[in-house]
Parts: C-alpha cells; structure tokens; sequence
C-alpha cells in the first residue's frame, strides 16, 4: 500500500444552463442504468478540438454540446441515441460510442450522424462505451454494456485502419474508459465493476493481446470509469461516485488526488491544449466540467 498522495482542488470551467436541463428527468437510459433516478443531463466524453473548443455528450437525452474556449455552451446536435463517448479521427470527423447504435461518426460541418458499425459480425454490441485513436488511425472502443462480475463478458475491440475488427478481449466485468500507453504497446482499460484499471500488453506482431493483468486497484466509489495519460505515461483516473481524480505514475504509485468542487459523479477527463492548459473533468450529477492545474 502507498501513502495517500497531496489533494488539490478544482474550479468549475462551465456547466450545462437551465435552457439545457431536460425538465422530464427520466429516459430509458436512466431506467435502466439509474433506476428511480431523476436527473436533467448525464455528461461524459470530454475532447477537444483543432479549434479550442470542449465537445462533449449527455447520454440520456442523445445530446452532443461544444463548449467555447470562454465557457459558452452551444447544442451541437440532438438525436436518437445515447452518445457515451467521443474522440476526433484524423480526418476531423467526431467518433462516436453510442450505448444505443453502436459506432456513430459526426461531420462538424454539416452536424450528420452516420452509422459506421451497428453490431459486431457475430453478435450484437451490449452498449458501447468509449473509444480512443492510435497514431496510425486504429481505433480501440469498449463494449461494456450491463457487464459486471457477474457477467464478465464485457469487451474491447479495435476496429482496423483497413476495415478489420478485432475482438481483443471478451472477459472484462464492464470495461470503460481506455487510453493508449505513449509508446502504443499497450493499452489501459478501467474496469469499472473490478474497481481496478487493467494493463493490456499488445503482441509484438500486433495481432493480439497478451500477459493482462492489474495496473492499479482502487476501493470504494462505483469504480474507475473515464481515463487519460500525459506524454510522461502519468495516468488520470475518475473515480464515480468518489468525486475524484487520481493520477498515477508510469509504475501505478499515486501522485495526486484532485476533488470535485461539484458533484461525486466525476465521469471523464481530457488535457486542455496548449493555449487552455489544465485538466478538464466531467462532473455528471451537476452537468459540471470542471477545470484542475496539471501539477504532479
């Protein structure tokens, strides 16, 4: 066990308005993932643009927003869906892993969702939960839908630059958030029902995965869900239901523990540009994204 790490604060950078509150409170997603829970905005997905704008999602009520470098909130689009995470492709098209649909893409320009991957070829996907972009354009997306310990069958794919989609794993109690080690080696996963962030070496021939095993585990809370890693290889984890943000060394040693100034459900987390330095967190009890300085 290691000592517990300073305690910094954050500062809200900019919430959902009353214009953009859903007044009802109650969707089929809520049901089923918050039974008896009546909330306005579910907010997860944080990224940022070429332009300095924080896009992000409301998983209830099929929403994507864009926040200005200033704080002003814009909806972005509404459809039918359930967006749970975003990432931007290389080509500048926003990717979308949509509880509901499956692989969704976004055209900016023209605000059009299209259906890139409905299912997997041989099942159905559970609930498709977040995804991220290699350097070579590969992207890594989780399967977690209502996986836990009692049904270890959550999963991860990676869907080829060629087309191709693997399944790299499919014995995961409700994978979540992912990020890529800054070599593309390996990949860290949260797993939100293990309460523990895997390590998930790939091959040398880069047809698989090998040698999985525990990176961190964490205690309490609902469990590590959105993630994210600097050049140095220092992992941010989300805590939900902790209202906080771990970040670990490169050897799982913890250096920081950032607390929520909103809410206890801190979901997701990205790095600000340059120009908009900081951590950028989603609080979703609040529709809060909060702002913390990135000083381990």
């Amino acid at each position: 066990m290691f000592d517990a790490p300073p305690r910094s604060s954050s500062t809200v950078f900019t919430r959902l308005g009353e214009e953009h509150v859903n007044v009802d409170g109650v969707s089929a997603w809520l049901k089923l993932q918050r039974p008896g829970v009546k909330a306005g905005s579910f907010i997860e997905g944080p990224v940022f643009d070429t332009q300095g704008y924080l896009w992000f999602c409301d998983i209830p009520w099929g929403r994507i927003f864009r926040a200005s470098p200033g704080g002003d909130v814009e909806l972005v689009i509404q459809y039918d869906g359930e967006p749970n995470g975003l990432a931007f492709s290389p080509d500048g098209r926003l990717y979308i892993a949509d509880y509901k649909n499956g692989l969704l893409t976004l055209d900016p320009a023209i605000r059009k969702i299209e259906i890139i991957l409905a299912e997997a070829p041989d099942s159905p996907f559970k609930g498709l939960n977040d995804l991220i972009f290699a350097r070579n354009g590969d992207l890594y997306f989780t399967d977690q839908g209502l996986t836990g310990l009692h049904d270890a069958s959550g999963r991860l794919f990676r869907l080829r630059v060629d087309g191709r989609l693997d399944c790299l794993l499919d014995n995961v109690p409700s994978p979540n958030g992912l990020v890529l080690a800054p070599d593309e080696r390996s990949l860290l996963l949260a797993v939100t029902r293990d309460n523990a962030v895997w390590r998930v070496p790939f091959l040398p021939d880069g047809n698989g995965v090998f040698k999985v095993g525990v990176f961190v585990r964490l205690s309490g809370g609902n469990g590590p869900d959105g993630l994210a890693i600097d050049a140095a290889g220092n992992l941010v984890v989300c805590h939900l239901g902790l209202g906080a943000v771990w970040v670990f060394d490169p050897h799982g040693e913890p250096l920081r523990r950032i607390q929520s100034c909103a809410g206890r459900l801190t979901t997701n987390a990205t790095f600000g540009p340059p120009r908009q330095p900081g951590l950028y967190i989603t609080e979703s009890d609040t529709g809060s994204i909060l702002r913390a300085e990135v000083d381990w």
